[in-house]
């Protein structure tokens, strides 16, 4: 997979795309990804990035020429009808599991990090732009959102974990909850670990767990498990 990010604030992002699952994907060569500093594709001298609404109002807005000219470059050299545009937007449709899986057979991704008000609405004029919101709160820039969605595709990509069974049975698989998890030791402070993870049954061991999940996500999150027993209707 390729991975372009367009920021005016590549800081952010420097340290947490080189580090854990994301910088394992890159190592292993399952996912490229660069970062262009919207800084570079400004014509004045101070590099501006941002100018005041029109209209009035508080806070800035985000310009649009140096965001087409970053999409012209990128476009130069990969085609622009293969790659799934993606702004992190409060107006987005909410990530969940499913999108996510969905964003990991892509092949290239492009992400568009908003900051202030966000970027002028024209932008949407020229390039088809996947909104997709990170939840129901507001965060102070783009850039933390793209991070939790490119995390959350590349530990999906093939090799870059290591039991890919590990990732399809997390939360959100199947529209339920992941079930509790328990390591050595056996017994601590008097707090067991649930004696059917030690029995070696692994079709009961299964069973336990299936119904750990229902339950847990019956109780915590109604909303997701009213979806699981449409599923599996």
């Amino acid at each position: 997979m390729r991975i372009d990010i367009i920021t005016g604030f590549p800081k952010i992002l420097n340290e947490p795309l080189n580090e854990s699952i994301i910088k394992m994907g890159r190592r292993k060569n399952a996912v490229e990804i660069e970062i262009h500093d919207l800084r570079d594709f400004t014509a004045d001298k101070h590099r501006t990035i941002d100018d005041y609404p029109y209209g009035g109002g508080p806070g800035m807005v985000l310009k649009i020429e140096p965001f087409y000219q970053a999409l012209q470059k990128i476009f130069e050299k990969r085609e622009a009808e293969k790659a799934h545009i993606v702004m992190p937007s409060p107006r987005g449709r909410v990530l969940t599991q499913s999108i996510v899986t969905r964003l990991s057979l892509e092949e290239h991704l492009v992400f568009l990090c908003g900051h202030y008000k966000g970027i002028d609405e024209r932008i949407h004029e020229f390039y088809k732009i996947d909104e997709i919101s990170i939840g129901d709160y507001i965060i102070s820039s783009g850039e933390v959102a793209t991070l939790v969605i490119i995390d959350a595709v590349v530990r999906l990509l093939p090799g870059v974990i290591r039991d890919i069974n590990s990732a399809w049975t997390d939360s959100f698989t199947e529209e339920l909850l992941d079930a509790p998890y328990y390591t050595r030791p056996e017994e601590f402070l008097g707090k067991k670990v649930p004696s059917v993870l030690l029995s070696g049954n692994h079709q009961k061991i299964e069973e336990w767990r299936r119904k750990i999940r229902e339950k847990i996500t019956r109780e915590r999150r109604p909303d997701l498990y009213e979806k699981y027993l449409k599923s599996i209707k």
